[in-house]
């Protein structure tokens, strides 16, 4: 069996401009990164923006475990589908992070004959959005530790400084650090720490931003800590928005690049979903409405995840309108959340099958609830057997539930047909808006109640006697009125990751508040979720090489 780099470098990729042509975009409003990737002016957005909005479409999956579920493998295959049954038709994705793509997750491009491409470039620089984030970060990093050196004229107490450092890499060992040793000419000592580049809250705002001012006053909004009096300091305390905007004025402009079919993929942002709110920017997704007729996105992980924070904070930040979602799954994923051992998953077991599709009604109703129709992707694998697809099947028909099967990988947009075929239909049905789940205007206590209940089914929410403080103080500065984005395992639906299935009779710990000012939301850590993940034992670097004429070898 070919690997998804094999696959993907024998595609004879079309010029961008090509691709470029099959959209309503004039010469000016785009600039080539090379021969098969670009960006696009903001310029473009603005001239479309009484144009109708196309039809957007989310996918989503259930919780994702070892077995894998190719919901970005869906998004693709979807979308070369809908181009084959003569839609206009356009995806839009996250970047990847070199965190996972090093790791254990890998990338994000899809697989198989249903990937976006130039598939090595995407997975590793790309345009430079990730390093453009990561300096402007750090860069907002050294101007706090500088003016603390030289005088701390804003007054801030250096044991509440809660801005970290970021890195686009796994590197546990740079959870915690202290920093400033050696004297006094290398700064005032103090503990600091690093995040992944894809939890740094500027990579949040880029993706949220709807243009270059809206993105300056977002950067100026971010808190960097407190005073001694608990009163918090920003980076407009500091006067240097100007200069962060001016570090992320290209890095603010949509990648545009293709699928293995052609289909335009606008790939730009790429916050985690299990620590930040798991969508690709708004301004991509934006853009790629006003351009083609159907767009079909994605959110990071499971629909307790990035399904949830798409359709409550993406979707009401940027009003957009979402028309149906699409939930992937996997028998093989399904037979495990059944408690199948991985080990086992290859042989047949309908019983383990059975008890998994449990996990799945419980993501279908986390969309129900939002009033959106949907559609299951069930995303074969060689594995399967007959009476296993049989008894997913039959297990939707009974409940009056669509299910799709697809065989994207393998077979390209062909494969997804009748997918493409489900999605049409429920679009052109159901012309009832979505609603988000909470108001605004509730207290953060009662929306994350909300959340932990509607979406992750759990009887209660535990607030440790810390985040109670957390509450009564953000309140007290006026950010209780913001939507929550939840920090919780991706595994499983409550916080603990290695409960699967569908949980019940569970709380969700949360063990403390950190505010996102600028993006415009409230993250809530639950569990042991962790903001610089680690490398497994053995990283996906070791199988990676190059060789002679310097392409990518072992990169999946």
């Amino acid at each position: 069996m070919k690997s998804d780099l094999q696959i993907a470098n024998e595609v004879s990729l079309k010029p961008i401009k090509r691709i470029i042509e099959q959209l309503d975009v004039n010469d000016h409003e785009w600039y080539p990164y090379g021969h098969h990737k670009a960006k696009l002016s903001l310029d473009l957005l603005q001239r479309l923006e009484d144009e109708k909005d196309g039809q957007l479409i989310l996918v989503t999956s259930i919780n994702p475990t070892p077995a894998g579920e190719g919901k970005s493998t869906v998004t693709v295959g979807l979308g070369q589908a809908l181009q084959q049954l003569g839609k206009k038709a356009a995806i839009a994705l996250r970047e990847p992070s070199l965190g996972p793509v090093m790791g254990l997750k890998g990338g994000a491009t899809g697989g198989g004959y249903s990937q976006v491409v130039p598939m090595e470039d995407i997975n590793l620089h790309f345009t430079g959005d990730l390093h453009a984030i990561t300096t402007a970060n750090n860069a907002l990093s050294a101007f706090i530790d500088n003016h603390i050196f030289q005088g701390n004229s804003c007054e801030i107490d250096t044991r509440r400084i809660t801005w970290k450092r970021v890195v686009d890499l796994n590197d546990r060992a740079l959870r915690e650090v202290v920093i400033g040793l050696g004297g006094t000419k290398q700064g005032i000592p103090r503990e600091d720490g690093f995040n992944i580049t894809v939890a740094s809250e500027i990579m949040a705002i880029l993706c949220l931003a709807e243009g270059f001012q809206d993105l300056r006053a977002r950067l100026a909004k971010i808190v960097i800590g407190y005073k001694v009096d608990q009163t918090p300091v920003t980076v407009a305390d500091l006067k240097v928005e100007g200069a962060l905007s001016l570090l992320l004025k290209d890095a603010l402009l949509p990648n545009l690049v293709q699928t293995i079919e052609g289909v335009p993929a606008f790939i730009h942002g790429g916050p985690f979903a299990n620590i930040a709110h798991g969508c690709n920017s708004l301004i991509a997704t934006k853009m790629a409405s006003k351009l083609a007729d159907y767009v079909v996105t994605e959110a990071g992980f499971g629909a307790d995840l990035g399904a949830e924070k798409f359709l409550n904070i993406k979707s009401r930040i940027g009003q957009l309108d979402p028309k149906a979602v699409v939930i992937v799954a996997t028998i093989r994923a399904l037979k495990m959340h059944g408690g199948v051992k991985q080990s086992d998953l290859s042989q047949e077991d309908l019983a383990g099958l059975k008890s998994g599709l449990d996990h799945l009604a419980k993501h279908i109703e986390t969309i129900e609830a939002f009033g959106l129709p949907f559609v299951v992707a069930l995303n074969r694998f060689t594995s399967d057997t007959e009476a296993e697809i049989n008894e997913v099947e039959q297990w939707c028909n009974d409940r009056g539930i669509e299910i799709a099967s697809t065989t994207v990988w393998a077979d390209g947009g062909k494969g997804g047909l009748d997918l493409a075929e489900k999605v049409i239909n429920l679009v052109d049905s159901h012309a009832q808006s979505y609603q988000p789940l909470y108001p605004l205007d509730a207290d953060i206590t009662t929306k994350i109640d909300c959340i932990a209940k509607s979406v992750y089914g759990a009887k209660g929410v535990e607030i440790t006697p810390f985040v109670q403080q957390q509450i009564e103080a953000f309140t007290e500065n006026g950010w209780d009125k913001l939507p929550i984005c939840m920090a919780k395992t991706q595994y499983s639906l409550s916080d603990d990751p290695d409960l699967f299935g569908r949980p019940t009779d569970f709380k969700i710990t949360v063990r403390e508040l950190r505010p996102a000012i600028g993006a415009g939301f409230i993250v809530a850590l639950t569990g042991d979720v962790l903001t610089m993940p680690g490398l497994p034992k053995e990283p996906a670097a070791l199988k990676m090489d190059i060789d002679q004429n310097g392409s990518a070898v072992g990169l999946f």
